[in-house]
């Protein structure tokens, strides 16, 4: 299994609180903690602990939060042959986790908005060996459209994880074999206003007038919607004992899904793999720690 990942590298400052704080409130009595993330960073290793061979693309700063990335993805396995070191900040994003798993996140991006189609040329030759190529969205878009041109000139499978969405050019919609936004992320994707009052299934109808590829749509505690290509399929999800942080659950769904397509899995299989991934991750507090092993999926797949 080979997975290629463009996307981001960033350290997630995390408070944990009773509730979120309204504007102009200052709540005490949180916690605070501080680890890696980033989609792709987050995804790469994903793919990596469920066994893939998995090369990252990224952007990060010359500072020790950039130095601790690459000695992650070294523990993890992860190939960053061709990461860049920018000359700005490594990414940081702030987020706030309340009582009930819930959150709310802010990023400041620094180096990743230096990462240029020209880096992701030199990343070809990855992308073009894998048998799967992950991309989001945190990244300069240019750079997103660089990593879907060059992977579909390769023939490489690719999934795009559209966080966080922006409007896609209509180009666009032909440059990958799967698409997986969140309810909230559908409408955006597709230039609707926060007013459009389209269900799931319809909003997944007006993206498959736009695209021929798989398109699975998560709902969180409700599972997901997927069609792909004869019809919508309601994939049920897997109750966790606990939703202890839901910050890392749809990286973990990601990586899972990546690595259930490059091993030739039916599709709807696919999916309950990645989703019994989303599962466990959200019952363990953190990102990386969250992120299971294939031993952790088979356990939530046969409860």
């Amino acid at each position: 299994m080979k997975i290629a990942v463009v996307g981001s590298y960033g350290v997630g400052m995390t408070m944990r609180l009773p509730k979120f704080p309204v504007a102009g409130e200052t709540l005490m009595g949180g916690s605070y903690d501080s680890g890696p993330g980033g989609k792709g960073s987050n995804q790469a290793i994903g793919a990596a602990r469920l066994g893939a061979d998995v090369s990252f693309l990224t952007a990060i700063g010359p500072d020790d939060f950039g130095l601790a990335a690459r000695a992650l993805w070294k523990a993890e396995g992860v190939n960053d042959s061709c990461v860049v070191t920018g000359k700005n900040h490594t990414m940081v994003g702030f987020i706030l986790v309340d009582s009930d798993g819930e959150n709310r996140i802010i990023v400041a991006a620094g180096a990743l908005d230096e990462l240029t189609p020209k880096d992701v040329e030199n990343f070809r030759s990855h992308i073009a060996k894998a048998d799967v190529l992950v991309v989001s969205m945190e990244l300069a878009f240019p750079a997103v459209l660089a990593a879907l041109k060059i992977g579909r000139e390769e023939g490489v499978f690719i999934v795009l994880n559209p966080a966080p969405a922006v409007k896609l050019p209509p180009e666009s919609w032909s440059m990958f074999d799967v698409i997986t936004p969140n309810r909230t992320e559908a409408p955006i994707l597709l230039g609707l206003d926060s007013n459009h009052g389209l269900s799931p299934k319809e909003l997944i109808a007006q993206m498959r007038l736009k695209t021929d590829a798989k398109i699975v749509m998560t709902l969180g505690s409700e599972g997901s919607l997927v069609d792909d290509g004869n019809g919508i399929q309601a994939i049920p999800a897997f109750k966790p004992e606990k939703v202890v942080d839901t910050t890392g659950a749809g990286d973990s769904f990601t990586s899972a899904l990546a690595v259930a397509i490059s091993e030739g899995k039916d599709f709807h299989e696919c999916v309950r793999f990645a989703t019994a991934s989303g599962a466990h991750s959200v019952g363990i507090a953190g990102v990386i720690d969250s992120l299971p092993t294939r031993k952790e999926i088979q356990a939530c797949l046969t409860k």
